[in-house]
């Protein structure tokens, strides 16, 4: 089998203007970015025709290292509906250079269902994130700039700003440093750090506007710390918000694209779940609504992470209604939550894949929450025997869930035909499923515990000393009926990486409390979870290359 790139540098690509008039957009109309990518005006969102499509969001059960799959089942479900005679777009997050010179690679699907130019969507696209940072970054200068002025100093007490810099990099030696040394001239000495770009309250707030007007008065409400005399700073003040959002006049704008077999695919925005909200912009999903009468999203890594997200944020601030709901699992993923080493999962385990249904059956019983029967996906490996699928079917069979095995990968939309009509008997008994899993006039510390009790299946949460303080001057703020997004561990359900399956009798613990003003929620962050990540031993970088005639090799 060829690697991904292979696939995607020998595929025909139609020009940007043929998938614009696909979506009824005259070639006119968009503003293209070379010959293959094209911005989309916000003057196409409709909300009326938008409140008529359907709209099917793709989580997973607790990933592997690797991923299990989201992106590509997410594509080749698009291109699957199309072939079903469908008018479906899938709407997709942007790659973060993060991972994609790190440990998972790119995020363009993968095999026969991807979407492509596959290089410029993983390296730099349109530019987007490189003008989040731009922005998050001018907010950080202007704050240490006001700190060192004589004249029209704001008071702002260096020691709680919460605001550092960002880079959309993996690079750990950055997460704490100390700032403004060398002199008087230099700034004011401080402890700050940086954290990845996609980790940015700027890329959260972004991806949460309505249009430009909504987008500069949230960026005018980020908060910032506080004065001498204890009273909030916020982005306004140092007059930041105008600068920084016509910095972002064009990051604002949705990104269109297309899959291998020429389905039209809206990549826009980039927030991680573990540590954002990780779904793309809210602009990019009324997009693709108003222009589609099907529409694919994805919500980042497992259900309690990306989905919940999704509902109880997303959902809530665009008015979105889900009509059905795809959980993808892998036999790899599952054989790993059973209690089977990274090193054996290509090989026939019925006891370890057995075990790791209790991880699946969790992911299931969250959707359920939300007022979903979930479709199960096996995004299907070339390991796979029919032996595990059976299996895995029959268990599902027991619980009232259908399955449907996903071979878009090794075949495109041909191979997501089954998943497409599935999903299709799914939407039509699903007109108005969705319902919240808390409200927001509870106290945070309820909404907090209903999540960690209900979605990850904590006994208890514990809170510091540091916490608890936290939420109290969130209250006194008046932010207290904000939504929460939890920043944890992706890669378990509980806060503790190294719980597999489906864990029980265990507490969360959430060591502070961020306020993200801006965007509209707060951050509590539980665990060891980290804003930066860090390169593995073996970064993806070693592998990428290029040739003297500009052709690329290794990204995958």
């Amino acid at each position: 089998m060829k690697q991904d790139i292979e696939i995607a540098q020998e595929a025909p690509i139609r020009p940007i203007a043929e998938i614009g008039e696909i979506l009824g957009i005259n070639p006119g109309e968009l503003e293209p970015y070379g010959k293959y990518k094209a911005k989309i005006p916000l003057r196409f969102i409709d909300e009326e025709r938008a409140s008529k499509a359907k709209l099917i969001l793709v989580t997973a059960i607790t990933p592997t290292p690797a991923g299990e799959g989201k992106t590509t089942t997410s594509i080749g479900l698009a291109q699957g509906l199309n072939k079903l005679g469908k008018k479906a777009t899938v709407v997709l997050r942007e790659p973060s250079l993060g991972p994609v010179f790190g440990i998972k690679g790119g995020a363009a699907g993968g095999g026969y269902s991807q979407v492509i130019p596959m290089e410029d969507i993983n390296l730099h696209f349109t530019g987007d994130i490189s003008a989040v940072e731009k922005a998050h970054n001018l907010l950080a200068a202007l704050i240490d700039n006001n700190i060192q002025l004589k004249d029209g100093n704001l008071g702002i007490d260096p020691r709680t700003i919460s605001w550092k810099r960002v880079l959309d990099m993996n690079e750990r030696s950055l997460r704490d440093i100390v700032i403004g040394l060398g002199g008087t001239t230099e700034g004011v000495p401080r402890q700050s750090g940086f954290d990845i770009t996609a980790a940015s309250e700027v890329m959260a707030t972004l991806c949460l506007a309505r249009d430009l007007k909504d987008l500069k008065e949230k960026l005018g409400n980020i908060f910032i710390g506080f004065t001498y005399s204890d009273k909030p700073v916020f982005a306004r003040e140092l007059k930041a918000n105008g600068a920084m959002a016509a910095l972002l006049k064009d990051a604002i704008k949705p990104n269109l694209v297309q899959t291998l077999e020429g389905t039209p695919a809206i990549i826009h925005g980039g927030p991680f779940a573990n540590i954002a909200q990780g779904t793309n912009s809210l602009i990019a999903t009324k997009t693709g609504l108003s222009l589609s009468e099907y529409v694919v999203t994805e919500a980042g890594f497992a259900s309690e992470l990306g989905a919940e997200k999704f509902f109880d944020i997303k959902s809530r601030v665009g008015n979105l209604k889900t009509n059905a709901v795809v959980i993808v699992a892998t036999i790899r993923a599952l054989k790993y939550h059973g209690g089977a080493k990274l090193s054996a999962l290509q090989s026939e385990d019925e006891a370890s894949l057995i075990k790791g249904f209790d991880n699946l059956d969790k992911h299931i019983e969250n959707m359920k929450y939300f007022g979903f029967r979930p479709l199960v996906s096996i995004n299907r490996f070339d390991t796979d025997t029919d032996k595990e699928i059976q299996l895995v079917i029959d268990h599902c069979a027991t619980k009232g869930i259908k399955v449907a095995v996903n071979e878009s990968w090794l075949r495109g939309g041909d191979g997501a035909i089954d998943l497409a009509e599935k999903v299709l008997e799914a939407v039509s008994d699903c007109p108005d499923c969705f319902k919240p899993l808390y409200e927001l006039s509870w106290p945070s510390e309820q909404k907090i515990e209903t999540i960690c009790k209900k979605l990850y299946g904590a006994d208890h949460v514990e809170y510091t000393i540091k916490a608890k303080s936290q939420l109290d001057r969130i209250d006194q703020l008046g932010f207290g009926n904000l939504p929460v997004c939890i920043a944890k561990t992706q890669k378990s359900l509980s806060d503790d990486p190294l719980k597999r399956g489906r864990p029980q009798g265990f507490t969360v613990k959430i060591r502070e409390v961020e306020l993200s003003s801006g965007a509209g929620f707060i951050v509590p962050i539980a665990g060891t979870i980290m804003r930066m990540p860090g390169l593995p031993a073996t970064p993806s970088a070693e592998k990428i290359d290029i040739d003297p005639e500009g052709r690329i090799t290794g990204l995958f």
